[in-house]
């Protein structure tokens, strides 16, 4: 499981090639060794123009080490401890392992009790908590993250889509995808006519600067079920945060990665099927091979 701060994540990994999986358990050998780490070491890498790349290493444990214990039952902190009172790795008999199900890390935010604070995501770390969605598969394991950390995502509907210039080409996929879902979708001018101009059709609505009825007029009237909003940034000419905003204030799910809307659509067409029925994690463990 690879995670930043505020991250959501999943294991087994859905999108790293295998190469580049290869890669990170070299390098997280060679730091190891080199560094002589007894224990819980935690590494930041990002993946770049096909290159890996680590971004900080260090000697302790991560919030996300219990969250990786269950889904893999591996008491981490249980053998970290050993190591440290001298045990040795061989000892305790630890095998790469086939992990047959998906757990979905998901952030838990307080930005419901902070109306005015803009809920866009930076280096420091801002989140309160963190949950776990775990099934047979990544959309349902995605879905039920996003239910514990209480953005319940639709199952019908109209959703908004407004991304900055920047994601225009990757934000296709993402409006084919609810398209087929049978979502009815709404666009800002300037994502409103990339659509157009590839075949996708979606209604125009205004940003609060351009007129009336607009943006927070229509996530305020429950005509918008899902936000799809990528920020545009300090060079923007107009801040999009009210939007945002409105839609936490409204308890209306949002979302402001391509990557997190690709996943909503697949955990929200998982979920059509059936949400599954309460399993153990002892019921879990029994399938990891």
């Amino acid at each position: 499981m690879l995670a930043i701060p505020d991250s959501g994540c999943v294991i087994p990994p859905i999108s790293i090639p295998a190469k580049h999986l290869d890669t990170i358990y070299k390098y997280t050998r060679k730091i190891a060794v080199e560094l002589n780490v007894v224990g819980l070491m935690n590494i930041q890498y990002a993946i770049a123009n096909d290159t890996v790349y680590i971004l900080e290493a260090n000697p302790r444990a991560s919030r996300t080490v219990p969250l990786v214990s269950k889904v893999c039952n591996i008491s981490m902190a249980r053998i970290a401890t050993q190591l440290m009172l001298g045990k040795k790795l061989s000892d305790i008999g630890i095998k790469p392992k086939t992990i047959p199900h998906f757990g979905v890390k998901e952030s838990v935010f307080p930005f419901n009790m902070f109306p005015e604070v803009d809920p866009i995501l930076g280096p420091e770390m801002r989140s309160t908590g963190e949950v776990l969605g775990m099934a047979d598969s990544f959309g349902l394991a995605f879905y039920k993250s996003q239910e514990a950390a209480q953005q319940v995502l639709p199952s019908e509907g109209t959703v908004l889509l407004t991304v900055s210039e920047a994601d225009r080409p990757a934000v296709l996929e993402v409006a084919r995808q609810f398209d087929k879902l049978g979502f009815n979708i709404k666009a800002t001018n300037g994502t409103h006519k990339f659509l157009a101009g590839h075949g996708i059709e979606s209604e125009h609505i205004l940003k609060m600067y351009e007129g009336r009825p607009n943006i927070v007029d229509g996530i305020k009237n429950n005509e918008i079920q899902l936000v799809i909003n990528t920020p545009s940034g300090k060079l923007s000419k107009h801040d999009d945060s009210y939007i945002r905003k409105s839609a936490i204030k409204y308890k209306v799910p949002y979302i402001t990665t391509l990557a997190a809307a690709l996943a909503t659509a697949r955990g929200i067409d998982r979920n059509r099927k059936g949400h599954g029925t309460v399993k153990s994690l002892q019921s879990y463990h029994k399938d990891i091979a």
